[in-house]
């Protein structure tokens, strides 16, 4: 059975009584939060407002002509697996979440999220109108690359299955939180490596500023969906059986299998020092810190550190001050709320 809009038998005073199978008024009452994270990210997001054509994209053109083979081959087919995945985010968010979560202020931040996915589909077309010629050949690269196809074929295939029963099916609703942290926090991370190690070599400088903007915006993504399903299974534990528990992890192994292969196949055996090791353990370390978020601990103990120890430079959440490359201003984030507040 679907959400209430509107359910006048509810007091008022609380936004909710759960984050599923709640019972709310629809009122959205912040002054009687139950999830006051929600509400900090909320915040979070509204101060780390951008636009994407306030990014200098104008050194672009010039800088992609003068790529290597294998620098544009990575930088094309990273381009096109992120449109994929922003565009299948934006109704994801939507259709295969938003109508079970009976929170209205977790609701407000996943109508916030789905925005900000619809902007980065502007970013891309952006970005691919500021360096191509033919601006559909990134655009329909899926159909022309096998590896690209097979990706996107499975995560689509994930969203799919469990989306289609998560609005009835308390375990889908799992595995869709989980899903989301696979999309959001591993499989944009190969191409957000490719544009970064492109800038420390001095090319491509505007694609990796609008990308870190994109990063800063998945980063409370992240955060969305760690709090999920950390609240969830505080109030249901039930559900998170030793074999739900087992699905989970084997959810972020298959991911991490995938991101890897992605990884090694985009960089053809190596770019501008970023190797297939490097990609391995690199992806393996994101799978550790998606775990360690949500309480189930490491899957590669192996891995104790990020070994690109200058990715999280491109990537600063509290403040972007200025353009890490040339100094200009590119402040767009107003107050002094951050991800460390929930």
């Amino acid at each position: 059975m679907s959400k209430k809009m509107f359910d006048g038998k509810c007091p008022v005073g609380v936004t909710t009584t759960s984050l599923i199978r709640g019972k709310s008024s629809g009122v959205i009452n912040l002054n009687g939060l139950k999830y006051q994270w929600a509400y900090n990210l909320w915040e979070v997001m509204l101060n780390n407002t951008w636009f994407p054509k306030e990014v200098d994209l104008t050194r672009d053109p010039n800088d992609y002509k003068k790529l290597l083979p294998s620098e544009k081959f990575a930088y094309d087919r990273a381009l096109a697996q992120l449109i994929f995945m922003d565009g299948l985010q934006t109704n994801n968010t939507m259709d295969n979440v938003n109508n079970w979560v009976t929170a209205p202020e977790i609701n407000m931040v996943l109508v916030r999220q789905a925005m900000e996915e619809a902007l980065h589909s502007q970013s891309y077309a952006v970005m691919v109108d500021s360096i191509s010629v033919n601006t559909n050949e990134i655009y329909e690269m899926w159909r022309q690359d096998e590896n690209l196809a097979k990706k996107n074929d499975y995560i689509l295939s994930i969203y799919e299955k469990y989306g289609e029963i998560a609005e009835t099916d308390d375990e889908a609703k799992i595995y869709m939180i989980v899903a989301n942290q696979c999309l959001e926090g591993i499989y944009f991370y190969s191409g957000f490596a490719l544009f970064y190690v492109l800038a420390r070599a001095g090319k491509m400088l505007g694609s990796a500023q609008m990308i870190r903007f994109i990063q800063r915006d998945e980063l409370t993504h992240l955060a969305l969906f760690k709090n999920m399903f950390n609240s969830l299974r505080q109030e249901y534990p039930d559900f998170f059986t030793p074999k739900v528990m087992e699905n989970c992890k084997k959810m972020l192994i298959e991911a991490a299998d995938l991101e890897m292969t992605w990884g090694k196949y985009i960089i053809q055996g190596g770019v501008l020092g970023l190797s297939d090791k490097l990609i391995e353990e690199f992806v393996k370390h994101l799978v550790n810190e998606r775990s360690i978020a949500m309480k189930m601990g490491p899957i590669y103990p192996e891995v104790t550190k990020n070994p690109l120890i200058w990715f999280d430079n491109f990537s600063k959440l509290k403040e972007i001050k200025t353009n890490f490359f040339e100094g200009n201003n590119a402040n767009y984030s107003k107050g002094s709320v951050d991800i460390h507040d929930f």
